[in-house]
């Protein structure tokens, strides 16, 4: 990877491997997630969001600029505007199978409905796909998404802000609200699975009594490397209240992570409520796309540890006894390495604002914090949800790795080169 002189090198607190500050001159920059690299396919770009401001929540109809940034020359320029974002997420940017196609959300303020756009951010050229995007899939043909404007029921900062009756409630086993796919090359959504068949067909099955007077929301989703299974995560309440939201801050949902085939057939729970009220977060593929790795309290006692299980929930144990979970893991493809980092208050943090990017070493069950990072920012005053999460993402290179900050007073976007430690 050829990186411009242009971008200045971030040294605080001694990091064990170059650092570079890709965005220098910009204000409120931050990309995606921790599962997607906002790095180009070829390498060369690197894709962020900015927010307008810092210091509170979007409203609808707020726009955000999505920027491209080109690491050889340093240069850095607006490619587009949109309305469809979120502080967490920004707008699901996700690369296509090359430079060419860019992918992104975006809500039409005349009738609050969201949409994917797929963009060429070299000629500017645009089209409009229906349904919202979450994750596109290896082979660049599918979109997949739960429905981006309900997500803010259970947690805000994921998906797109719309005014409030705009947003529908699931009561019940919804047949029409679940998961979604887009097919890229027609432009046409359609809906793979409905909640109600999530309910009616995994296996192990559900016990639908226990959840018949409450309401499910589809959240995450994501493809496994190899395109052939896909993650689905659904979130369920029980309230009184006439107009639920963030439902997460009342510490009553229930969770499942459940695993399907691409055609939507083949459903299994991977993780329960019962596994998961014990304590857990941020689900993720193996690179072997058979083997899902998170953070989870496996014996009640708030102990978060790193844990695998099969992609049908079986086999679920520890992946190293003696270092704890923390904040958004990914395995590297060797095999070898967990990189994650972690959140302001989890016990491996500092206590000053500033977090650890830890790699950790499974063949010798060490761990080392390659880079310190501030993340304390005025805006979780405000609301949690305008925290700053690193969200620590590989390149294709598997060698970079791209994470956001907050430095100098606004978010910014990092790029280190763990070459010294990941073979």
């Amino acid at each position: 990877m050829i990186i411009s002189e242009q971008f200045p090198r971030y040294t605080a607190y001694d990091p064990l491997v170059p650092v570079w500050c890709l965005t220098p001159h910009s204000k409120g920059s931050f990309h995606r997630f921790f599962d997607t690299s906002p790095v180009s396919p070829s390498g060369r770009y690197v894709v962020v969001l900015q927010m307008p401001q810092e210091e509170r929540l979007p409203q609808p109809g707020e726009s955000a600029v999505i920027a491209l940034i080109d690491l050889h020359t340093g240069t850095e320029r607006s490619i587009a505007v949109t309305h469809g974002w979120e502080p967490q997420l920004g707008a699901n940017l996700n690369w296509g199978t090359d430079d060419d196609k860019l992918y992104y959300n975006d809500v039409d303020p005349g009738v609050w409905e969201p949409y994917c756009v797929e963009l060429n951010p070299f000629t500017g050229t645009k089209r409009k796909l229906e349904g919202g995007i979450y994750r596109i899939s290896p082979d660049g043909t599918t979109i997949i998404s739960a429905c981006m404007k309900r997500m803010r029921r259970t947690q805000y900062g994921y998906g797109v802000m719309v005014p409030d009756d705009h947003v529908p409630r699931n009561f019940g086993f919804r047949e029409d609200d679940g998961l979604y796919t887009t097919d890229i090359a027609t432009g046409a959504r359609k809906l793979l699975v409905s909640i109600k068949d999530v309910f009616d067909r995994a296996q192990p099955a559900i016990d639908k009594q226990l959840y018949a007077h409450g309401e499910c929301y589809g959240f995450h989703c994501k493809f496994n490397p190899q395109g052939d299974r896909l993650i689905f995560t659904m979130r369920w309440f029980h309230t009184e209240e006439a107009q639920p939201w963030n439902m997460l801050m009342e510490r009553n949902l229930k969770f499942w992570v459940v695993t399907m085939n691409p055609d939507g057939s083949n459903i299994h729970v991977a993780v329960g409520p019962e596994q998961w009220d014990k304590g857990g977060h941020h689900i993720n593929w193996y690179p072997d796309g058979r083997t899902l790795s998170m953070n989870l309290c496996l014996d009640g006692d708030k102990q978060l540890k790193l844990v695998r299980a099969n992609a049908d929930g079986t086999s679920l144990g520890t992946i190293i006894d003696g270092i704890p979970g923390s904040g958004h893991p990914t395995v590297h493809p060797n095999g070898r390495h967990i990189l994650t980092d972690a959140y302001e208050q989890e016990k491996v943090a500092y206590g000053d604002g500033t977090v650890p990017l830890r790699l950790i070493d499974l063949t010798d069950s060490s761990e080392l914090a390659i880079i310190r990072m501030p993340v304390g920012n005025p805006g979780t005053k405000a609301t949690s949800t305008l925290r700053v999460d690193p969200h620590p993402a590989w390149a294709a290179d598997d060698r970079h790795i791209v994470f956001n900050g907050f430095v100098d007073g606004t978010r910014r976007v990092f790029l280190a080169d763990l070459g010294r430690f990941v073979k």
